[in-house]
């Protein structure tokens, strides 16, 4: 892949604000004030995006918005200078609630405007656009109101030899992969939670990273928390840690390893090489109130250590 060749699409099929508010000593059935209270676009595809453009990559932002969540969701995008194509809703954006009291955080889910199938095949008009050679990024949950098979109907709809990275889970995450993608990211608990079964050593992640393989996947990288991350290949398999840094919230880590891994890929066109980008991205995110930064990640690289297993 050449430097800047591709074109970066991100999905994100069920995007959310985030309310974020924080407090002291929260006291259920009482009226409590927050003593930190802030909104962001939510969306494992819109942190992508946030990411890239932070790394000066451009993305455009495919998925649904509706009513003045979602206004609110386009305007602040608009702010960072991220292109978007989102197809309008009649039903608000909804809003997910995350609260931290004193530590312990609790999150609220909201629910999903209704999609219609006629905002559906909107949707997928919008895929006729991307070319062989771009990339794109399908993640997260999918709203009761689509089918399950969505993800994979979108891979269906696509020229062959563009790059799909899949991060998703359950059933579509499953028929999705069957349909054949560039990359899978799974976690420790998703990996498990996939094949139902425990995974406890290096031995059994790469088994279960080559199973993925064979249903389906090119690539698979595993994130592992503190513990770093595995990245299996048809050529050979990696495994890096994570650089020294102060851990502040893993919020967005794994968008933003997702994110890195594009970077690493527009600008040096191979995985092994974006891999490193990928941790280094990650490692930025968790080390910094909110989404990291390019210069934060560009300070990480140099701490990275991979090595290939046998």
């Amino acid at each position: 892949m050449k430097k800047n060749e591709a074109k970066i699409y991100t999905v994100t099929l069920n995007p959310a604000v985030d309310y974020y508010l924080g407090f002291e000593d929260f006291k259920e059935g009482e009226l409590n004030s927050p003593d930190i209270a802030y909104t962001l676009p939510g969306g494992k595809g819109i942190n992508v995006s946030k990411v890239l453009a932070n790394f000066k990559i451009n993305s455009v932002a495919l998925g649904f918005v509706g009513g003045f969540t979602g206004e609110y969701m386009k305007t602040t995008l608009k702010k960072s200078d991220i292109e978007y194509k989102f197809v309008e809703l009649e039903e608000n954006t909804r809003i997910n609630i995350k609260i931290n009291n004193n530590g312990l955080e609790t999150e609220i889910s909201g629910k999903s405007p209704n999609i219609s199938l006629g905002k559906k095949e909107e949707f997928l008009k919008e895929l006729m656009e991307i070319k062989k050679d771009d990339i794109i990024i399908l993640s997260g949950s999918v709203p009761s109101s689509l089918n399950e098979n969505i993800y994979n109907e979108i891979i269906s709809k696509l020229p062959k030899g563009v790059k799909v990275i899949l991060d998703s889970r359950g059933k579509a995450f499953d028929l999705a992969l069957r349909n054949g993608v560039f990359l899978v990211k799974p976690n420790l608990i998703e990996l498990e939670e996939y094949f139902n079964r425990k995974i406890k050593t290096i031995e059994e992640l790469l088994i279960a990273g080559k199973e993925l393989q064979d249903l389906g996947a090119e690539n698979v990288l595993i994130s592992l928390g503190a513990k770093g991350s595995i990245l299996i290949t048809k050529e050979l398999n990696y495994r890096s840690g994570i650089p020294k840094g102060e851990m502040i919230s893993t919020v967005g880590a794994g968008d933003s390893m997702v994110a890195g891994i594009v970077y690493g890929l527009i600008k040096y066109g191979t995985l092994s090489e974006a891999y490193r980008y990928g941790v280094a991205s990650g490692s930025a995110t968790a080390f910094s109130e909110g989404l990291g930064s390019l210069e934060t990640m560009e300070g990480l690289i140099k701490n990275i250590n991979i090595k290939i297993l046998s």
